[in-house]
């Protein structure tokens, strides 16, 4: 028996809100200085609710081979990773115009 979403009311397996929630967000993907001179790349802007934060994070960091986490509503990745980042996403289904490299 399929599980109904309770956001767009089809069966589990067809449910397009993830993907439609992929095209809405307008996300940052910057570069930050911490302590000690390391340099981490910074994700910000994507709704946590609608995507699941940690799986998105543990795949860019299995993906770029590098360490990180998720938390205030940001994903960190160790390193440089800017441009790389923008590229994942965007094979992950997020639109490319909605994902600002600074």
């Amino acid at each position: 028996m399929n599980v109904v979403c309770p956001k767009c009311g089809l069966p589990s397996d067809l449910c397009v809100c993830e993907s439609i929630a992929k095209e809405s967000q307008k996300i940052t993907v910057s570069i930050e200085k911490k302590k000690f001179g390391k340099i981490y790349t910074t994700i910000i802007g994507i709704d946590e609710k609608e995507i699941d934060m940690d799986q998105l994070c543990k795949e860019l960091k299995s993906v770029l081979a590098c360490g990180g986490t998720y938390r205030d509503q940001k994903i960190e990745l160790q390193g440089d990773h800017k441009n790389k980042v923008k590229k994942i996403l965007i094979e992950k289904g997020f639109a490319p115009e909605t994902i600002i490299v600074e």
